[in-house]
């Protein structure tokens, strides 16, 4: 099947592909692991990259965070009463600068864009058993323009990757698959996104080698350069 279009129909039937936060028994070990090049150590940039405990503050009932792409910005208007957990870990990962320099590593055409694998891996090392508890529905559906936590179709395992709906995902609402925000400014943004590459990155390796693995197999891919809380 080309997974780089995968019409709803299919969609329903490969669920446990779609939209998740893929964590597949021994594809962190599929690669050696690559030192990626920083000018810093990462926890000068913010000790909560390497400590998820420390980033545990309520986020507010309502606040925006601005997306500063590689294809021009976009802003995501959070909700917390439509997933409290979910914009609770939103708002801590921004407000740490977690999503900085990360990639749009998995897009589907007419689906989804999936982001949130850090580009260090001691980072992702933190991070990944890091888990938040589902949220109930609050009545928000997967629809275009929506922002949702992703998931391992697990219960309970959403950590720090999301994906922007392109299409009309309603199918995914009573999975756990529940949106925290949506875009109100920047749209054209998703549209322009490298459609390329598809699902070819392997998440065993990004999470074990970082954007080391990504810009030097996949160099056209598009990244959050930076995601900052706005007024």
């Amino acid at each position: 099947m080309n997974k780089n279009i995968l019409p709803l129909l299919a969609v329903a039937a490969a669920l446990s592909l779609a939209a998740c936060d893929k964590k597949t028994e021994g594809t962190e070990t599929s690669a050696p692991a690559a030192a990626p090049a920083q000018t810093m150590p990462v926890a000068a940039a913010n000790p909560a990259l390497l400590s998820p405990e420390k980033a545990n503050e309520k986020a507010p009932e309502k606040f925006k965070v601005k997306l500063v792409t590689t294809k021009g910005d976009l802003t995501i208007e959070v909700t917390r009463a439509w997933s409290p957990n979910g914009a609770d870990r939103f708002y801590n990962l921004v407000k740490i600068g977690y999503y900085d320099d990360t990639a749009f590593f998995r897009i589907v055409n007419g689906f989804m864009a999936q982001i949130g694998i850090h580009g260090d891996p001691a980072v992702n090392a933190k991070w990944r058993p890091s888990t938040i508890q589902d949220d109930p529905s609050a009545g928000q559906s997967n629809k275009p323009g929506f922002v949702t936590f992703a998931k391992t179709g697990m219960p309970n395992s959403r950590t720090t990757q999301f994906f922007f709906n392109f299409g009309d995902n309603g199918f995914l609402d009573g999975q756990g698959f529940t949106p925290f925000g949506k875009v109100i400014d920047g749209s054209p943004v998703l549209g322009a996104l490298n459609l390329e590459y598809g699902e070819a990155p392997d998440q065993g390796a990004i999470q074990s080698q970082g954007n080391a693995y990504l810009k030097a197999s996949f160099p056209r891919l598009d990244y959050i350069k930076t995601a900052r809380i706005v007024p």
